[in-house]
């Protein structure tokens, strides 16, 4: 039924974007998915991710002292480490999956993931994933109660306040291969209402991207 909640205590083959796997030994992150119904619009739904990463913002800065940032469109980052990663699906019926990869106690990392990656014990206070977990179900359920009630506007303002995309140079690879160039480069200037990142080229030309994988680039020189 709508409103479960399901937590792993470890994770050997959990799954991320583009089929991307995600590991986490025992005790180290908090491993969650909550069953959320499909009662918002079908262009909407997608916005129950930004709420729940928003949600881990919030939860996050209560109990650990830092507030990490978005990076577009479904990781928690702490410069340009990871601190989270997040994923929504839809089910047949329409109700929709979110699940969450947050790292909270890690003392190392695989060699692969040392530079690229973070934890919540790294970064500030020390906290109990049942309380990380709480919080983050208390927040989410706020914010779309909020989104239920006003629309994608309720989360607008914050999550271009969160966001750790907009300004930056990138490389997005858009998901869909009907695309003529699948490949953009360039400035991230803008996030619409509906979550989507809007990129300016070299040209001037301005493209709104709705799904796809980002990479931060370095300032041109």
């Amino acid at each position: 039924a709508p409103g479960l909640v399901v937590v792993a205590d470890e994770q050997s083959a959990g799954r991320g974007r583009l089929g991307r796997t995600w590991v986490a030994p025992q005790g180290a992150s908090l491993l969650v998915s909550v069953l959320l119904d499909g009662g918002t619009p079908p262009d909407e739904r997608h916005l129950a991710l930004v709420a729940a990463a928003l949600a881990a913002v919030d939860a996050v800065d209560v109990h650990c002292g830092f507030r990490p940032q978005l990076k577009w469109p479904n990781d928690l980052v702490v410069g340009d480490r990871k601190l989270a990663g997040l994923l929504a699906e839809a089910t047949g019926s329409g109700a929709v999956v979110v699940g969450m990869g947050l790292n909270v106690d890690w003392d190392s990392f695989p060699p692969e993931l040392e530079q690229t990656a973070t934890s919540c014990n790294r970064e500030g206070r020390p906290a109990r994933r049942e309380e990380l977990l709480v919080t983050w179900l208390h927040e989410l359920d706020r914010r779309l109660a909020a989104l239920g009630a006003d629309g994608p506007a309720a989360i607008h303002a914050d999550h271009i306040a969160a966001s750790a995309t907009l300004g930056r140079r990138v490389r997005v690879e858009r998901a869909r291969s009907a695309f003529e160039n699948t490949v953009l480069e360039g400035e991230a200037v803008a996030l619409t209402e509906l979550g989507h990142l809007v990129v300016q080229t070299g040209d001037g030309v301005t493209h709104t991207v709705s799904a796809g994988d980002v990479v931060h680039l370095r300032p041109a020189v």
